[in-house]
C-alpha cells in the first residue's frame, strides 16, 4: 500500500500526516499554533477504558503522551496529548511507530527531512504573520472588490481543510489557494455570488473548474484542531470535492 507524508501549515498550527493513496490518515502529528502542545492521532487505534498512555517515536527514542480513554470522536481512533518533546527531531527522524496498550502502528517510513525540519521548527515557535501574497495593498483600490463594473462587499475569510490539506484566503472575488506543494499560494480571480443557500466563488485553475462554497455552520471542525469555525466550506478543484471550515480574517 502506497503511503506518503504530507505537511500543512495553517493559522491554527502545523500538521504532519501519513496518508494512504485514498488520502485517509494512518498517523497524524499536530502542533497548535502558539501552544507548547503536541497531539498524535492514530485513527486505527481502538480506545481502551484503562489505558491512558500513547507512545510514539523511532528507534530508541520514544515519548509518552496522555490519551483519552474514550477515544477521539472528532478525529477518530485515539489521540495522545502532551508538551512538545525537546527531542522531537529525533523522535520523527527515523521509521516512526506509535503504541497504545497492545496496539501498534508502524514502523512507518520516516518523514522526508525537509518536512521533519519544518514541522519541528513550527512546533517550537509561535506563529508568524502569513507570507501569502495579498490581493490588495493597504490603502490601495482593489480590483478584487469590483465585479461587472460594480463594487461588491465581501467579508475577508480564511478557509482550511485537511486530507488533503489545503487553505484559501478570500478577499472580495479573489481567492489565494494554497496546499503542501504550493505553500505561498496561487491567486484565482473568481465570480462571486451570494445566494440564500450560501456564497460561491467560481473560477478556473489550470484550465479546470475551481469553485468554493461557504455556508453558515456554527461549530464546524477542521478535523484536526480543537477549534470550531462559523462557516463550512466545500471546494471543487481539479475534479475533486474537498471539505473544510472558514472564519473571518
Amino acid at each position: 500500500m502506497v503511503e506518503r507524508w504530507s505537511l500543512q501549515q495553517t493559522g491554527q498550527g502545523v500538521v504532519l500526516a501519513l496518508l494512504r493513496a485514498d488520502r485517509s490518515a494512518v498517523l497524524r502529528l499536530f502542533c497548535p499554533g502558539g501552544e507548547d502542545r503536541l497531539l498524535v492521532n492514530v485513527p486505527g487505534f481502538r480506545p481502551i477504558d484503562s489505558e491512558e498512555r500513547l507512545s510514539f517515536g523511532s528507534a530508541d527514542d520514544a515519548a509518552a503522551l496522555v490519551a483519552d480513554t474514550r477515544g477521539d470522536a472528532q478525529r477518530g481512533g485515539v489521540t495522545g496529548t502532551g508538551r512538545v518533546p525537546g527531542n522531537l527531531a529525533a523522535l520523527i527522524g527515523g521509521r516512526l511507530s506509535a503504541n497504545y496498550g497492545a496496539q501498534s502502528s508502524g514502523p512507518h517510513p520516516a518523514p522526508p527531512p525537509t518536512l521533519s525540519r519544518t514541522f519541528v521548527t513550527a512546533c517550537s515557535k509561535k506563529p508568524v504573520a502569513s507570507t501569502q501574497p495579498s490581493p490588495q495593498a493597504k490603502g490601495a483600490v482593489s480590483a478584487c472588490s469590483v465585479q461587472s463594473g460594480k463594487s461588491i462587499r465581501v467579508a475577508p475569510r480564511r478557509a482550511v481543510g485537511t486530507e488533503p490539506f489545503w487553505a484559501a484566503r478570500i478577499d472580495g472575488r479573489c481567492v489565494v489557494y494554497s496546499h503542501p506543494e504550493d505553500q505561498n499560494g496561487t491567486r484565482i480571480w473568481t465570480r462571486y455570488a451570494n445566494r440564500p443557500n450560501g456564497e460561491t466563488w467560481s473560477g478556473t485553475l489550470d484550465g479546470q473548474l475551481f469553485e468554493l462554497r461557504a455556508r453558515a455552520e456554527r461549530g464546524c471542525s477542521d478535523g484536526m484542531s480543537d477549534k470550531r469555525y462559523p462557516f463550512a466550506v466545500e471546494l471543487k478543484v481539479r475534479g475533486e470535492l474537498r471539505k473544510g471550515c472558514a472564519e473571518a480574517s
